[in-house]
């Protein structure tokens, strides 16, 4: 995949998941569907209008002069692949059980009992942010579901990593026919430095949870804690998978 589709596919996806969460708290407000879609509606395609024109920009920016956009868009960049595909059911997934399910098994922040305490206390040993996420609950003595919500997200994150990273060589090598037929402005090693760093970046924010001792109380409650818990793990697996994608595809093929 083209870095700028890349940019555009994780925009268009969290500016999604955002409006969801956007409508789903005007809901729970009280605000009625009707003004509450046309709300968030505007603010979802203004934001994802945004973000697809500068990853047009930058994708333009490396294609050959003259040539129009229509002859750089092809049938098979708007088909997911399969790694794609799993992303979204997981995310789906995640989505459905933060807001239907994860409420249900609110225990105050603190490690709770049955199959959805043995879930996250598992999440609590292997990842170190869960563990952050837990205290961070605890101080603001808040939960809603949000300590299981995360071991959840995690868990798809780690099956999904798992997955994709067992067909990596597979995705270096569509990569490199994809760079054989359009170069990129970004060389392949170039891209494979840039992605490694923004995997380790979030590593450390999100899988060690340096990120979670910023945030206040009030953070859990909107947008921002619904996506740090339901969907930035998630991302962070893609993200990881990309750049060793691209690393391996910067490599001379064996």
């Amino acid at each position: 995949m083209g870095f700028a589709r890349l940019l555009a596919k994780s925009w268009v996806v969290f500016c999604l998941v955002a409006g969801a969460h956007a409508l789903r708290i005007q809901l729970s407000s009280g605000v009625p569907l009707a003004a509450s879609a046309f709300t968030v509606g505007i603010c979802v395609v203004l934001f994802t209008a945004m973000g697809l024109l500068f990853a047009g920009g930058f994708g333009a920016a490396g294609s050959p002069p003259g040539t129009p956009l229509i002859a750089r868009l092809k049938t098979a960049h708007f088909i997911p692949g399969f790694n794609e595909i799993i992303f979204v059911v997981f995310l789906i997934l995640s989505f459905v059980n933060q807001v239907v399910f994860a409420p249900m098994s609110s225990d105050g922040g603190a490690i709770g009992t049955g199959a959805t305490g043995a879930l996250e206390s598992a999440m609590y040993f292997a990842v170190p942010g869960q563990r952050a996420l837990v205290y961070s609950l605890a101080v603001c003595s808040m939960d809603g579901g949000r300590v299981f919500a995360a071991a959840f997200t995690w868990l798809l994150a780690i099956i999904y990593l798992g997955s994709a990273v067992s067909r990596l060589k597979l995705t270096a090598g569509i990569m490199r026919l994809e760079r054989a037929k359009r170069p990129e402005i970004l060389g392949p090693t170039l891209r494979a430095f840039l992605l490694g760093i923004v995997a380790v970046v979030g590593i450390q924010f999100l899988f060690v949870g340096s990120s979670y001792p910023w945030f206040q109380c009030s953070a859990y409650t909107d947008i921002t804690g619904a996506l740090l818990i339901g969907l930035f793990p998630l991302m962070l697996a893609y993200l990881i998978v990309a750049a060793l994608a691209s690393l391996m595809a910067a490599s001379p093929e064996i």
